[in-house]
């Protein structure tokens, strides 16, 4: 039996990385998938990938207009939205002593910025009792060097799933966060130099994991479906947690 037959999902950043991994598995639960996405060539590349007629609807979340046409999009098309996947994200590293307004900026408008209005333009397509999974990062929680910003916005995102859950209680609508680890998608080109300084961040990164690996779309896509299905109904304002023990041990 599929799990998400004939619901309704976004997933935000879904054209590639983890947004991928999760539409793709909802799609083959049985859902409808809508993805967003700033690349075109990138997104309509993915809706082929996912099939099953998904929807790619071109847009920045950190751009409130941008939004607005987004739901609007959807609300025209679907009608109402059952599972809201806030996914889009930006990874910006650096020293404090060299981290740049504009960096922040940046990191800040689509993370955290991002994510709240994300929610907040949805709020009106979502149904009574749907599943809104916030995207975090173990960090989070934890002290790393050069991700004092990062870690930060990603703070801010758990802190919004308890606030945004207990604001919704009246709607039945649950606000859960997914949280990875390190997780083997194409961000790590984006502050790598090269090809070869990207795989040896991963490796560096797989070492410094308890399991000595890093995580797969496929596992975070795993787990996506757990908070968006009704298995995880007495799950609300939580997170679920999956970092091979970088965290923890």
């Amino acid at each position: 039996m599929k799990q998400l037959m004939n619901k309704i999902a976004v997933v935000t950043g879904g054209s590639s990385g983890i947004g991928l991994g999760i539409a793709k598995r909802f799609a083959a639960e049985g859902a409808k998938i809508v993805i967003t996405g700033r690349n075109k060539v990138s997104l309509d590349k993915a809706v082929a990938e996912i099939g099953h007629d998904a929807l790619g609807i071109p847009g920045d979340v950190s751009q409130l207009r941008d939004l607005d046409r987004i739901f609007e999009t959807v609300h025209q098309k679907l009608g109402g939205i059952d599972i809201l996947v806030a996914n889009a994200g930006s990874y910006i590293v650096g020293p404090l002593a060299g981290f740049t307004e504009d960096m922040f900026d940046r990191l800040s408008d689509i993370n955290f910025k991002g994510t709240f209005f994300t929610v907040q333009k949805a709020l009106p397509m979502l149904k009574n009792g749907a599943s809104v999974i916030l995207v975090s990062s173990t960090v989070n929680g934890k002290g790393v060097p050069n991700h004092a910003a990062y870690s930060a916005t990603k703070a801010a995102i758990r802190s919004l799933a308890r606030s945004f859950s207990a604001e919704l209680l009246d709607r039945r609508i649950r606000v859960n966060v997914l949280t990875p680890g390190p997780v083997d998608t194409p961000i790590f080109n984006t502050v790598a130099g090269s090809p070869e300084e990207a795989k040896a961040m991963m490796e560096g990164m797989a070492n410094f994991t308890p399991l000595k690996r890093i995580g797969t779309p496929e596992e975070l896509a795993a787990g996506a479906l757990y908070l968006a299905s009704d298995d995880s109904a007495f799950m609300l304002g939580a997170e679920l947690l999956l970092d091979g023990g970088l965290r923890d041990l």
